[in-house]
């Protein structure tokens, strides 16, 4: 009987904290903006990285993808890069007129795709962590261990919440 008093006690979570009010907004000040600009000067410097090798940001990301075996598919690897079935199909176009992959139909369902990388590819994507490794560094200068793993905590906090707000904006759509 205590303990079903003691939970009827307990305070309700306060209201979310607002961080931006309408009359004094600066875009430059949000977290969004600030990590939109931080994204494209990542990939700014992955390109010019990557430049000699003659790949793009949109033919890297794919070519890494399969490389780490996060796909295998045309349909799956559309949906690990976030890309329409024509934008993958026009990149993987491009990847395979470099000689980097080859598409090969599945022998159990004639209407799968899968897809392979040619032992070109497999080289030009085993030299895609290293750039990516040495190009976050260079963003990450001055920072200690442990600030590293606080942004990476605070960042991942603000995805999860992104994706608790989508998940209920299609629940809500239904």
């Amino acid at each position: 009987m205590y303990y079903f008093a003691m939970a009827a006690k307990t305070p309700s979570p306060p209201p979310p904290q607002r961080f931006y009010e309408p009359g004094n907004y600066r875009p430059e000040e949000s977290v969004g903006y600030l990590m939109r600009k931080i994204l494209n000067t990542v990939s700014a410097e992955v390109e010019v990285e990557l430049e000699p090798s003659g790949l793009t940001n949109a033919q890297w990301v794919p070519l890494l993808k399969l490389y780490m075996g996060s796909a295998s598919t045309v349909a799956e690897l559309a949906r690990e890069c976030q890309l329409d079935a024509g934008a993958m199909t026009r990149t993987l176009d491009r990847l395979e007129t470099k000689g980097l992959l080859k598409r090969v139909r599945s022998s159990e369902d004639r209407r799968v795709v899968n897809l392979e990388l040619t032992p070109e590819g497999r080289t030009a994507a085993k030299r895609i962590p290293a750039i990516l490794c040495g190009v976050q560094n260079a963003h990450l200068q001055g920072f200690s261990q442990d600030e590293w793993q606080t942004l990476k905590g605070m960042l991942r906090r603000i995805l999860a919440n992104a994706q608790s707000i989508q998940a209920e904006r299609e629940k809500n759509d239904k």
